[in-house]
């Protein structure tokens, strides 16, 4: 059974900074590309990010290019999102996803976790 597990969201005010991570059980967590989302009410779900299987690529929305920073460390099958400067619109659920084939085509969910970014 795949399980995917976020944490670290809360409520911070502009400028703060948060570290979400998302553990992940289930599946081989090396072999996986990996994402991070997130979803406000009434809006399209947004990929913030992506990282290939092999870290060798990794894609961030413009809005949050040189604010955010994904990681993963395999050995704890472990996928982290820093999250720093962070803006009122970052507010949102954030998921991470899994992508079995490095093709953008996500699998696996979490059940989110809420980041609320106060002015």
């Amino acid at each position: 059974q795949v399980q995917l597990a976020e944490s670290g969201g809360g409520l911070v005010q502009a400028g703060d900074s948060l570290r979400l991570s998302c553990v992940v059980s289930g599946l081989t967590f090396s072999m996986y590309a990996m994402a991070w989302f997130r979803q406000v009410p009434g809006k399209e779900r947004e990929r913030v990010v992506a990282m290939s299987f092999n870290g060798d690529f990794i894609a961030y929305v413009d809005s949050v290019k040189g604010r955010f920073t994904i990681s993963r460390d395999n050995a704890k099958n472990t996928l982290y999102l820093q999250m720093n400067t962070l803006k009122p619109e970052d507010t949102a659920v954030y998921f991470c996803a899994a992508d079995p084939w490095d093709s953008n085509r996500y699998k696996y969910w979490g059940q989110g976790t809420q980041v609320t970014v106060s002015s």
